[in-house]
């Protein structure tokens, strides 16, 4: 599933922390907007670390699921426009 983070934070230092957490997950798309693809246990895993980074009284998170078939659908527009694909690893 594409999952789609979006936050602002109010803090510098926690803004970096949360940026570089998403980045270890997913792709930045927009300023603090990041494309996941990941499944339930890794969206688990990485909404833990947010959550253990954030403020709640001063900061805010939120989290979009968009299954396959319309995150296929999505529209871009304008320069730099960054589209993420889900992909497939396979190890041997």
């Amino acid at each position: 599933m594409l999952r789609v983070i979006v936050y602002d934070i109010a803090d510098d230092k926690r803004l970096r922390l949360v940026a570089k957490a998403c980045e270890d997950f997913g792709v930045r798309v927009q300023k603090s907007v990041f494309e996941c693809w990941l499944d339930d246990d890794r969206f688990e895993q990485l909404w833990e670390r947010l959550l253990r980074i954030m403020k709640p009284a001063e900061d805010s998170l939120m989290a979009y699921v968009i299954d396959d078939r319309f995150a296929r659908k999505r529209r871009t527009a304008g320069e730099g426009v960054t589209v993420t694909e889900k992909r497939s690893v396979y190890l041997f």
